[in-house]
């Protein structure tokens, strides 16, 4: 099977008038269908700087960034980059901001209007379809930005930070949500200083060191379930140990 998302030898240096940093050397990393993957690293080791660069907004000084197997030129169409904050226009309905993607690309379509009916249905806003952000809940504007990255139907997720600012109850609530909408079709590329939230939603969590990112360690997560059932298992805690001395040891 060939892979979807590719990072080939990346390295990547910032400029200002301070100086420069390096922010990634030599790092490479495969992305498979379907599979959802976890960045877990210390603050400003350069885990965002990998999103901008596989959402096409930065290019890398070295290496290649491949989606199927060609050079990431542009924004891809079938890639949704979620970021930390949900950007949504104040002056748009929860519907308006969640169809304005497939009006942006010219594809608001009958069916695609239907899609995201259902999606708002799913996520608990059918009934503030037509209240305004400001009207809502962070967690529920977390859902309605959700939404709207879910309604060009993309087969890649980035989720950038995408549950830091809600408190600890919304943020597993509604990673239980993402991941049973989510599925195992759609692959997902995660960026988190949250170990138990790379736990309870990843496939595999690549631990990164201090800047420049190199990737430390790779483990896979045998647990079944969404984020809720994976938080009760125990060998929850075994990972999160694993991963907290793992985590401390490189950029303590």
């Amino acid at each position: 099977m060939e892979p979807l998302l590719e990072f080939q030898n990346i390295s990547m240096r910032y400029h200002a008038l301070s100086g420069e940093t390096d922010v990634l050397e030599n790092f490479s990393l495969t992305v498979e269908p379907g599979e959802f993957i976890a960045l877990l690293g210390p603050s400003g080791c350069g885990k965002s700087t990998l999103l901008s660069l596989a959402a096409g907004l930065l290019k890398p000084d070295r290496g290649r960034v491949l989606l199927r197997g060609e050079p990431i030129q542009a924004p891809p169409v079938h890639m949704g980059y979620m970021l930390q904050r949900d950007h949504l226009f104040p002056w748009l309905t929860v519907r308006q901001n969640a169809l304005l993607g497939l009006q942006v690309r010219g594809n608001l379509t009958e069916a695609a209007q239907r899609r995201v009916d259902a999606l708002l249905k799913s996520c608990g806003l059918w009934d503030f379809a037509d209240a305004f952000p400001r009207q809502l809940s962070g967690g529920m504007r977390q859902r309605a930005a959700l939404v709207r990255t879910l309604a060009v139907d993309p087969e890649f997720l980035l989720l950038d930070e995408r549950f830091s600012a809600l408190d600890a109850q919304t943020r597993i609530y509604l990673a239980d949500e993402v991941k049973g909408i989510l599925g195992h079709d759609r692959a997902a590329l995660l960026v988190s200083h949250d170990i138990s939230e790379c736990i309870s939603m990843a496939d595999k969590v690549v631990v990164l060191s201090r800047r420049p990112a190199r990737i430390q360690q790779v483990h896979a997560i045998d647990l079944e379930g969404g984020p809720m059932q994976r938080r009760s298992d125990p060998r929850f805690r075994e990972y999160f140990d694993l991963l907290w001395k793992e985590l401390d040891v490189h950029v303590g």
